[in-house]
């Protein structure tokens, strides 16, 4: 935790040009662009970076094919040009995907007609993926046989992307993004009041994980509270133009559904005619998501909502059994932030499954507050130029976009990074033909962090071996993100740097003696029981096989000892 440390200490008296509010894909993104393009940034979650609506997403990076049946042309063209533009900055973490929707006989719209749909939706995404497929009834059933096609009268392919890992480090990502072009970022600290002083705002500051308060003084501030944004504006008297309403929707983590081999998202309508999807999650699938209007950003899964998901998958696929609720692995539950206009209509009896996920960018001049409302990570570029615009309007002198504060390492690097992986005969270490191989992760998640990495396994080979069997996660990969995720409690990594508790049960957490080794590499050995019991909700619920741990490793590196 040194790293986050160092940076609150860095905010404590600190004086910036923009402090930004709230560490989602908003928050993150916002402070990659300004701080990459010369500002002086703080960034500050009072929970970690990415804990709440940005975790909850269906790690789809798509133009919203459905947005289509509401005409909305320009946004649909405008998420599009976003997508291209990640899919060719983050080849390896963003990969394109086929969406195969089987279409009901008594469904909204037929085969050729929703055919003519992706074919206009490829033309308007400008040809960024592989073109579009009309499927007959007979060609389902051969290439994907667990599609129950009883009621199918045809269907369609058309082609999106996907992240490969999770969402939350997606964001994470940016965040590390603008440590290293000079912000300053720390998760669990809240903002506990700010007051404009002259020409300068002033911000009180609390460390959640210690409760120390101290100041920091910024020119601008970002709302990027997400959900919460109206009630922050709030709370420094702000009116603006546009405000927030919450849908809820759920997804369901379950063993793999689909054909080994058929890495595709289906696609079906619900009862409802709402869309939803089965997403591949490697040895897992993804169904969701639900559509529900909600008074509150605090949401989870109920029993209706994960019965009715149930229900709708069992009509739809041809499985060896039912799925029922012992088969989900996870649930994961969160409200969509949806941008609707202050002009005093009554909001309450919107059609809200028909707002899009459009964002809203609005400056207040006078206080020199930049709002970001609504939007998804499909449009996080956009995001970032169009607030770096705002803020630069607010007097915030801006370098010239190179476009350089997002994206992957250039391809001489990773060239190089594979010949080195190569030559030490890295996958062949660890041999696992039902994994993709070590190189592949170790590059998409890390990047030039990565050659440390080598570095590391070549001066002690234990550090390629997995720590927790099924995470697939091996100890190296520990040690850096003690070093440099800001890794504050067990969950953060868990959840957020990994997607363990999505893809591994409860039980195997539960009987997992790696997971000690896990919390001592994080956060030390005097700290691990306290991590733990606060990960379990107590002393006295953590596992007998957790508290036992793994028998004692031959390599006895620290982080600092392995990683430079």
């Amino acid at each position: 935790m040194a790293l986050r440390e160092t940076h609150i200490d860095r905010m404590r008296d600190g004086s910036f040009d923009t402090l930004v509010i709230g560490g989602g894909i908003n928050g993150a993104v916002t402070a990659a662009s300004l701080a990459g393009r010369g500002a002086s940034v703080a960034l500050i979650d009072r929970g970690d970076f990415a804990h709440f609506t940005s975790q909850a997403s269906s790690n789809l990076v798509w133009g919203g094919f459905k947005y289509l049946e509401n005409y909305e042309l320009w946004l649909v063209f405008k998420l599009c040009q976003s997508r291209n533009r990640l899919m060719r900055a983050y080849r390896d973490n963003i990969k394109e995907i086929g969406f195969y929707a089987a279409l009901d006989k008594k469904g909204p719209y037929p085969p050729w007609f929703a055919a003519l749909g992706a074919l206009g939706y490829w033309i308007i995404g400008q040809f960024g993926t592989r073109w579009p497929r009309l499927l007959s009834r007979e060609k389902i059933e051969r290439e994907e046989p667990a599609i129950n096609t009883t009621d199918v009268a045809g269907g369609i392919e058309y082609r999106d992307g996907i992240l490969i890992d999770n969402d939350a480090r997606f964001v994470f990502s940016f965040v590390r993004s603008a440590i290293e072009a000079g912000a300053a970022a720390a998760n669990y600290v809240e903002m506990v009041s700010a007051t404009r002083d002259g020409d300068r705002w002033t911000a009180q500051l609390r460390d959640v994980d210690t409760g120390e308060e101290f100041q920091t003084t910024a020119r601008t501030i970002v709302n990027a509270a997400g959900p919460f944004v109206d009630e922050t504006n709030q709370s420094w008297g702000l009116t603006t133009d546009h405000r927030i309403v919450y849908s809820k929707g759920i997804h369901l983590v379950v063993p793999r559904l689909t054909t080994k081999h058929h890495d595709k998202v289906l696609a079906f309508y619900d009862d409802t005619e709402r869309l939803f999807y089965v997403i591949p999650m490697g040895r897992r699938s993804v169904i969701g998501t639900t559509d529900t209007r909600v008074d509150t950003p605090y949401t989870e899964a109920d029993d209706d909502d994960i019965e009715f998901l149930l229900e709708q998958i069992n009509a739809r696929m041809d499985l060896d059994r039912p799925l029922r609720k012992p088969d989900i692995i996870a649930k994961r539950c969160g409200v969509r932030p949806l941008v609707v206009s202050t002009d005093g209509a009554d909001h309450t009896e919107v059609d809200w499954t028909k707002l899009s996920r459009k964002h809203a960018v609005e400056t207040d001049h006078r206080q020199r507050v930049v709002t970001i409302f609504g939007g998804k990570l499909t449009d996080c570029l956009n995001v970032g130029e169009e607030v770096a615009e705002a803020v630069e309007q607010l007097g915030i002198p801006l370098e010239k976009d190179l476009h350089n504060w997002y994206g992957e390492p250039a391809r001489a690097t990773r060239k190089e990074f594979f010949r080195q992986a190569r030559l030490m005969k890295l996958d062949r270490i660890r041999d696992k033909p039902e994994v993709e191989p070590l190189s592949d992760r170790l590059w998409r998640r890390y990047g030039r962090r990565a050659f440390a990495m080598l570095d590391a396994i070549r001066e002690e080979p234990a550090m390629a071996e997995d720590i927790m069997g099924s995470a697939d996660y091996i100890r190296v990969e520990l040690h850096e993100a003690a070093r440099s995720e800001m890794v504050t409690k067990l969950e953060d990594f868990m959840r957020r740097r990994s997607k363990i508790e999505l893809v591994v049960s409860d039980h195997d957490i539960d009987h997992s003696p790696g997971l000690r080794e896990v919390a001592e590499i994080l956060f030390g050995a005097d700290q691990a029981d306290a991590r733990l019991a606060e990960y379990f909700g107590g002393d006295d619920n953590i596992p007998d096989a957790v508290k036992a741990g793994p028998p004692p490793s031959e390599s006895t590196k620290s982080a600092g000892d392995v990683l430079v």
